[in-house]
């Protein structure tokens, strides 16, 4: 059967949708043992690089709603992956705990090879393209509100 080919193609949206999707499946295949979602990764990772931070510093950082954290830090606390100190009287920082801390260090060293797979198809000038690309990509989110 031949390829067909289509004017989506050439639609920006549409190729980031789809390297998207094939990077997602990729990165879950990656860490599929894990049993966790990639919000959940990703949001250990973070409190594991920023230890004491707050839930919603989390959720700012990710660009998650503080609705959507709740689940999320509650199933970290439940696998014992991070825990909650209190700071102030009102205040709670989060911070790994010595098994998040193992976790986070595993996810980090099997994400590196998942990205290596990627970036090695990437000419190392049109990497630095993408990387630099991309934040003024998200960024137009915020523009288009204004």
């Amino acid at each position: 059967m031949a390829v067909l080919t289509s004017a989506l193609d050439k639609l920006l949206g549409y190729q980031m949708r789809r390297a998207t999707a094939v990077l997602m499946a990729d990165f879950v295949r990656t860490l599929a043992d894990f049993d966790m979602r990639p919000a959940e990764v990703t949001t250990l990772l973070v409190i594991s690089e920023n230890p004491d931070c707050s839930q919603s510093e989390v959720g700012e950082a990710l660009a998650i709603k503080r609705a959507n954290m709740v689940p999320i830090i509650a199933r970290l606390i439940e696998r014992e992956l991070v825990a909650r100190t209190r700071v102030d009287g009102r205040s709670l920082a989060l911070r790994v705990t010595p098994e998040g801390a193992a976790l986070a260090a595993e996810a980090w060293r099997r994400i590196a090879v998942h990205e290596a797979r990627f970036r090695d198809r990437l000419a190392p000038a049109s990497l630095e393209t993408v990387l630099d690309v991309l934040p003024v990509l998200r960024s137009a989110v915020d523009d288009s509100a204004a």
